[in-house]
């Protein structure tokens, strides 16, 4: 899953949960009333959906506080991102 959550075996609400963090990351302007309805058709209620754009925001914010200020990643994460 780490090298790349399409070809996990995810079950079909992580998938859905994985393409809008994806989406949020990448293109947060387009996100769309259609990709809330995607994540509840697959089961999350408003408090889920809320929790994971609140987590997802947060990662997305983190990184590029360390990115800027050219933070290095620790050892066990380098060696994490090169599998």
């Amino acid at each position: 899953m780490a090298a790349d959550w399409r070809r996990a075996p995810l079950a079909s609400h992580d998938h859905a949960l994985c393409a809008f963090a994806e989406s949020l990351t990448r293109a947060p302007g387009e996100i769309a009333r259609t990709d809330i309805d995607t994540l509840r058709s697959h089961g999350f209620d408003d408090r889920a959906i809320h929790d994971a754009v609140q987590i997802i925001g947060y990662f997305n914010y983190i990184n590029r506080v360390a990115d800027g200020l050219g933070i290095e990643p620790e050892r066990d994460v380098r060696a994490w991102e090169q599998h």
